[in-house]
């Protein structure tokens, strides 16, 4: 697939070139936006993004001065992860990652962790809404994930409330 140029930064699939400095970057996003995860289990986890996921999802990389600045992972429809270099931040490469993915599939999903209001805020610009919470992640940690999805169900808005 040819690249998709945007106003700022061109989208294009993933490379295995790619995989060295992706996995960096998902690494230094990760431990500016996890800081309530412990740097153990996300330089393990780093591993998993490097051997695994970049190679194994649907991933696009966006590019800006022929460098690889963000990378939005997707399972079908639903999004394993979108990371965007932290110098590289406000500038509008996650927004784009994210309408080249509506795009393709119509119909987004993904989990974020509550505590990254940053994200979750984010993804509410960006027309995401919390349909439901689970108070454990993937890991079996008492850090609470929300569900979000694009477009809402009929009538739902807001991100679920905190559990009492």
């Amino acid at each position: 697939m040819p690249a998709q140029q945007t106003s700022t930064v061109a989208i294009r699939p993933y490379e295995s070139r790619d995989n060295q400095r992706l996995s960096a970057l998902w690494l230094e996003a990760s431990l500016i936006s996890h800081t309530f995860l412990p740097e153990s289990l996300l330089l393990t986890q780093q591993k998993l993004v490097a051997e695994k996921y970049l190679a194994e999802t649907e991933t696009w990389v966006a590019i800006a001065d022929d460098l690889p600045v963000g990378f939005i992972g997707l399972m079908d429809q639903f999004i394993g992860g979108l990371f965007v270099a932290p110098e590289a931040q406000g500038m509008g490469i996650g927004g784009e990652l994210l309408r080249h993915a509506f795009e393709l599939k119509g119909h987004l999903a993904l989990e974020v962790y509550a505590a990254n209001h940053r994200a979750v805020a984010f993804y509410r610009r960006h027309g995401f809404c919390g349909v439901r919470r689970r108070e454990t992640d993937d890991n079996g940690l008492p850090h609470p994930l929300i569900l979000m999805q694009k477009p809402c169900p009929s009538g739902r808005k807001t991100t679920p409330a905190p559990s009492a």
